[in-house]
């Protein structure tokens, strides 16, 4: 006598186990592409087109997940919990390039941002590590997209000597931990003002952007501008303006935290060089 199917012994759907297993594997490519876009084992092109791949079987992955909840649901097989497994990963994997096309939508196509547009700072030792070509200011035309798109980033105007602002600056670098590849505080070599040349990455591809931070001052009042410029491709989804935006600020906050040494005042130096008129008390 044939023994009838209880719950559990219902066969799997075939669409549902292929959507759990494009979705591991398309983690498995992902992961694979950012570790080689950090650590540089790939020129970038190859490794994004490995991350464009797992890309194509998430998308995989939520096809055939659909595909299995119909045939589940008129068929009553199992796998329901491999659909959407296979669902849940292929939407994680995919929200993220979803989110830099919405913002590739509503941001211009530029990817180096300056508060000085007549005068912006200069790649000195990191235009040797920038692709040809990439290293000079893209123009006016650039500067009007900036204008339109980020109003707010402007130079920073201190209150303070042009080397307390570049310590504030030097540290607020430091603290974000980006690699500084040449530090030139004021009055280095007869130079008026200070440079700092660094190295930022971005949160999780770790694409490589460039830093250049110049102090510029006289007397007691400072001007620090900012360029951050993406080393590869047109469009850096507002990724430098938020770095230069989030930098001023927190250059802004810590120049207040900076203390000069004051001078001591002649009065108590001399006071300190002047032998004491008390004569010493005699022991009984």
């Amino acid at each position: 006598m044939a023994r009838r199917p209880t719950f559990g012994d219902e066969p799997t759907s075939r669409l549902a186990a292929w959507s759990r297993r494009f979705a591991l594997f398309a983690l498995a490519v992902a992961v694979l592409s950012i570790i080689i876009l950090r650590s540089g084992l790939l020129e970038i092109v190859p490794a994004l087109a490995t991350f464009g791949a797992a890309l194509v079987f998430a998308g995989l992955a939520i096809l055939f997940a659909f595909g299995a909840f119909i045939v589940i649901w008129r068929q009553g097989l199992a796998g329901l919990g491999y659909a959407i497994l296979g669902l849940f990963l292929g939407l994680a994997l995919l929200a993220y390039p979803g989110y830099l096309g919405y913002r590739a939508n509503v941001l211009p196509a530029i990817s180096d941002i300056t508060t000085d547009f007549t005068n912006p700072p200069r790649y000195d030792v990191l235009v040797r590590l920038r692709p040809r070509g990439r290293s000079d200011y893209p123009g006016q035309a650039t500067a009007a997209l900036q204008r339109q798109a980020y109003p707010d980033i402007v130079p920073l105007q201190l209150s303070v000597p042009a080397k307390t602002a570049y310590e504030a600056a030097l540290a607020v670098a430091t603290k974000r931990k980006w690699l500084l590849v040449d530090t030139r505080p004021p009055g280095a070599a007869g130079r008026a003002g200070g440079v700092i040349e660094a190295v930022a990455r971005t949160p999780i591809m770790g694409f490589r952007d460039d830093v250049v931070i110049r102090i510029t001052g006289q007397g007691d009042n400072a001007r620090v501008d900012v360029r951050s410029a993406s080393r590869f491709g047109s469009h850096d989804f507002g990724a430098n303006a938020s770095r230069v935006r989030a930098l001023l600020e927190d250059i802004d906050d810590a120049s207040g935290n900076v203390k000069e040494p004051k001078a001591e005042p002649e009065e108590k130096k001399a006071e300190k060089k002047r032998p004491s008129d008390k004569k010493p008390e005699k022991k009984k």
